[in-house]
């Protein structure tokens, strides 16, 4: 049996079973010298998830750790290509990482997800795949005001002249987290001094080590 959760499905076809591996997950665990976690960053489009989850990648690889960025953009080049970005395909867009992301947990590693992620409800889902300490919500709470006047890829610009719809913030609804592990505000603090903060979270719950 899974020691992992899963999600059930009504068609869900009972010929499935799950193979056990040789190699366990506390075995890559042992092997890498470090607990293996989802630091799930997730906020406004222009907020500084994406820059914020490469920062803490660098920061973790240049000590030692083993890490993987899963990046908003990017899974939709390739994995979530097909979909688009009505409630629904939102939806699917995160229960697929979700799946992702809990096999590099398996794996042992620590990896960051940069999606929006705006149901309350989905990130509860990736949430329960998970065991305890495996999920961290770092919401990055940069006001929606800040992330439009950024507006790094010109957005916001198209979703105020009716060019793009269902962005989240402008016609399509963003609900906060309400207690995250981490929250982090770009505009008041710079990318360091964020990114450092996680780091420092993460030796606070003895994910890694503090040397």
């Amino acid at each position: 049996m899974s020691p992992y959760k899963t999600l059930q499905s009504e068609d869900k076809s009972t010929d499935v079973v799950w193979h056990q591996a040789s190699v366990s997950h506390q075995d890559r665990v042992a092997a890498k010298g470090h607990q293996a976690a989802v630091l799930w960053f997730t906020g406004l489009s222009g907020s500084g998830k994406s820059t914020l989850a490469n920062a803490v990648d660098k920061m973790l690889h240049e000590r030692g750790a083993s890490t993987y960025v899963l990046d908003g953009d990017n899974v939709r080049h390739g994995l979530n290509g097909d979909l688009g970005f009505a409630d629904s395909d939102r939806v699917e867009n995160i229960r697929r990482i979700g799946e992702v992301a809990k096999l590099f947990v398996d794996a042992g590693l620590v990896v960051s997800t940069a999606f929006i992620s705006p149901f309350r409800a989905d990130r509860a889902m990736v949430r329960g795949l998970l065991n305890d300490k495996q999920f961290i919500e770092v919401f990055v709470d940069t006001p929606l005001e800040v992330c439009e006047r950024r507006d790094p890829k010109g957005l916001y610009k198209l979703a105020r002249a009716g060019e793009i719809k269902h962005f989240t913030g402008i016609d399509s609804a963003y609900e906060a987290p309400s207690s995250p592990h981490l929250r982090l505000d770009t505009a008041l603090h710079n990318v360091q001094q964020c990114a450092q903060q996680v780091i420092d979270y993460l030796i606070a719950q003895q994910i890694i080590s503090a040397g």
